[in-house]
């Protein structure tokens, strides 16, 4: 790991601005009512500004404005019905499994719906500590409600002033996922590379940047000023991404049969050299990504075209000495990659030029494409509520769980001598998670980090005594614990309590060790409820549900190439669709093997076959990428490679996936059977003509003719069509193998 990359990441990214921002629009209420000796009242707002930063992610302006508005005035509701209901405990206890229930269900609206949920669940159990009764219930209302709209203009005017620095900082991770994919590519070429390994490592790279790319995507599609580029950043920005997203596609086209390129030239050293120049080419994209984020111009290693053009001498040099009939394939492969690479590489210059955002770049033309084909509108339909009224449906068991697991909490914390319950309820609210695995996760992480904390805390308190000194401690803590809340959790929680073990001595110093004691065992005390609620409440496994996302996946696929395969038979090629089947194609891979992935840390009697399905997703991938380098020549496909031989090949690929498709959907489908017909006959018998006639011309010495150049890229539009059917036929088998139920 490149430690001084994390940092200059963390440093200037979103996650340090969004700890920095929460900080300030929490603790700065505190401290200035603090000052007029109003403490009480300024934990209140504080309280509020936390809830309603919850709802405070990424996304366009108006989606974020939207949300932090809606979440200010379910903030004061939630606060009115719960203090008025708490002194009347039969009543609360209607109340709290309504609220959790309700507010769980929400999340099926997406992730920002889920944090107000979230924001709301949080105001109740704030409040049930609070024990309020009459006016004052009304008081804390509209102190949270204060809070939350002092937390909400904070925001915007923070925005206003800095209006693309959020897109800025979430292109700049784009484009730093693309140099993670990148480096999982290079891993192929490595002569000790386990194949396996490099496929799950070149599919988590993907998922991440599917994610990234949709982020980007939404920011800058639906942010008016970007999609009317009225300004030169703008236009900037723009072709930055869509650039990014060409690269990647052009990253893809470079998928061979790497296990043959080993046999052929694992001598030679050729292959490393490979790797070494693709590894060169991510370290400029993550230098170009941490100089969007960072708003400073990069510049490119010049080094890296010396070495391409010594990379192409030693290739020649290779054909002159090595090759002969039976590698000919070989060194067609090793052409077309180093062609890719350095197509990549000229694409990594101009978007080292993009971060200068100079002036003369506003001559270059781009064509703004139509947002509908990068983002979709989700829109708020209530049927949508109702129609996850199934235990099917995952968001309906988690709300059911998440509700058991809070009254349980509830109930829990009445009976304990301690007095402080509410940390077990939310613990257990913060730590439930739709899915198994997050869940899991969470409470070993909640757990260790509040023993790290508490101990990293109670080591400085008892050496620190000096009351600014640790609310300075206080500041830097809370930061932190927000910073790192969205990318790593564990650590977040032990700098989440720590600040609170800081802020409970500073407001009860003479019951520092019992608070230490108290929320070490509620925190062991909710992580046992919530361990117990997932067990008895467990989640849709991702083996009952996979099957779905396959057959969406297989579907997918055959659009995307059908887009593309027959225009190599004649038909008209659009490239803009292509685009936007590839996209449907890659969210679809990125949801199958995130659920894989998921798969993979249920219980080992939820995952039976969990080898078939990593098969299943490797093959996926693999014709995904075939369908990139198939895309990448029909965009400038000369007339002298249209035929209609193509067209029995493309055709048996498709039944085959559509088979398998159809079998996912009825294990008891029977696919006809198939004709003594060869699909590939019309196309074996071109190419081995074009190859004994080259043979020939090698036997003889002559390495240059008129053929080897048709022959060439022939040979590795066919070698893909090849690829796409053995492989559909892979995809077919492996699905009839998988018993889904």
């Amino acid at each position: 790991m490149d430690y001084i990359k994390e940092y200059r990441r963390f440093i200037y990214g979103h996650y340090l601005a969004d700890g920095v921002r929460i900080t300030a629009g929490v603790l700065l209420p505190s401290l200035i009512l603090s000052y007029f000796n109003q403490l009480q009242l300024g934990i209140y707002i504080s309280l509020g500004a936390l809830c309603v930063s919850i709802t405070d992610n990424p996304g366009p302006i108006h989606h974020r404005r939207n949300g932090l508005l809606i979440c200010c005035g379910i903030v004061f509701l939630v606060s009115l019905l719960v203090g008025f209901s708490l002194p009347v405990k039969w009543l609360f206890m209607l109340v709290l499994p309504l609220l959790c229930f309700f507010f769980s269900m929400i999340g099926v609206y997406g992730a920002r719906a889920t944090s107000i949920g979230i924001a709301a669940l949080l105001v109740m159990v704030m409040i049930s500590h609070e024990g309020l009764h009459g006016w004052q219930v009304v008081y804390f209302a509209l102190y949270m409600l204060a809070g939350g709209l002092w937390y909400t203009l904070l925001s915007l005017v923070l925005y206003s002033l800095r209006p693309y620095k959020l897109i800025q900082q979430a292109l700049g991770e784009y484009v730093l996922s693309a140099a993670t994919y990148l480096r999982a590519r290079a891993g192929f070429y490595d002569p000790n590379a386990d194949m396996d390994d490099c496929y799950r490592e070149l599919m988590r790279a993907q998922i991440d940047v599917q994610h990234k790319q949709d982020l980007v995507a939404e920011l800058l599609f639906k942010t008016r000023s970007i999609v009317k580029e009225s300004t030169h950043t703008s236009r900037i920005l723009m072709m930055v991404f869509l650039d990014v997203s060409d690269l990647l596609e052009r990253a893809m086209t470079s998928h061979q049969d790497y296990k043959k390129l080993h046999g052929f030239f694992d001598d030679t050293g050729i292959l490393p050299e490979y790797r070494a120049i693709i590894i060169s080419l991510a370290d400029e994209m993550d230098e170009i990504g941490l100089s969007l984020i960072s708003g400073k111009a990069s510049g490119y290693d010049a080094g890296i075209d010396k070495e391409l053009v010594t990379e192409r001498e030693h290739l020649q040099q290779l054909r002159l000495k090595l090759l002969n009939p039976s590698n000919l394939e070989g060194f067609i492969s090793l052409r077309h990659i180093l062609d890719s690479i350095d197509d990549i590489a000229g694409r990594i210059r101009t978007l080292h030029q993009y971060t200068s955002y100079d002036r003369k770049l506003r001559k270059i033309k781009i064509d703004t494409p139509d947002p509908s084909k990068y983002v979709t509108r989700q829109a708020i339909d209530p049927q949508q509520f109702w129609d996850n009224f199934s235990l099917q449906s995952n968001i309906f068991r988690h709300s059911l769980r998440i509700t058991i697991a809070a009254f349980a909490a509830y109930i829990i914390g009445q009976l304990l001598p301690f007095g402080h319950g509410y940390w077990i309820l939310l613990t257990v609210i913060v730590i439930l998670k739709p899915g198994y695995t997050l869940t899991r996760q969470r409470n070993i992480q909640r757990l260790t980090g509040t023993l790290i904390g508490a101990a990293i805390a109670g080591g400085i308190l008892f050496f620190v005594k000096n009351n600014t000194a640790i609310l300075v401690l206080l500041a830097l803590s809370m930061i932190g614990g927000y910073s790192f809340m969205r990318w790593k959790y564990l650590v977040s929680v032990v700098m989440i309590t720590m600040y609170l073990l800081f802020m409970f001595h500073i407001l009860e110093p003479n019951d520092f060790r019992e608070v230490v004691q108290e929320r070490i065992v509620d925190t062991l005390l909710g992580c046992i409820v919530g361990f117990l609620a997932s067990y008895l409440l467990p989640p849709i496994w991702e083996r009952e549900q996979i099957g779905e996302l396959m057959q969406h996946l297989i579907n997918d696929i055959i659009q995307y190439f059908e887009t593309i395969a027959y225009a190599f038979t004649g038909k008209p090629y659009n490239k803009q669709l292509s685009k936007e089947k590839r996209k449907q194609a890659w969210v679809s891979l990125a949801n199958v093997t995130d659920a894989f992935n998921r798969m993979l840390s249920e219980p080992k009697s939820k995952r039976r076959d969990y080898k078939e399905f990593h098969r299943f997703v490797v093959s996926s991938h693999m014709l995904v990428s075939h369908f990139a380098t198939l895309a990448y020549y029909a965009d400038s496909l000369q007339q002298e490679y249209i035929m209609d031989d193509y067209a029995p090949l493309i055709k048996a690929s498709i039944t085959e996936l559509t088979n398998a498709g159809r079998f996912l959907e009825n294990p008891h489908f029977e696919a006809p059977k198939k004709t003594t017909d060869n699909p590939q006959a019309l196309l074996d018998h071109k190419i081995n003509a074009l190859m004994q006639t080259r043979q020939q011309e090698l036997r003889q010495g002559q390495l240059e003719s008129t053929g080897k150049r048709y022959l060439s890229t022939f040979k590795s539009i066919t070698d893909q069509f090849y690829f796409v059917y053995k492989t559909s036929q892979d995809v077919h088998k492996i699905c009839r193998s998988i018993i889904l139920n």
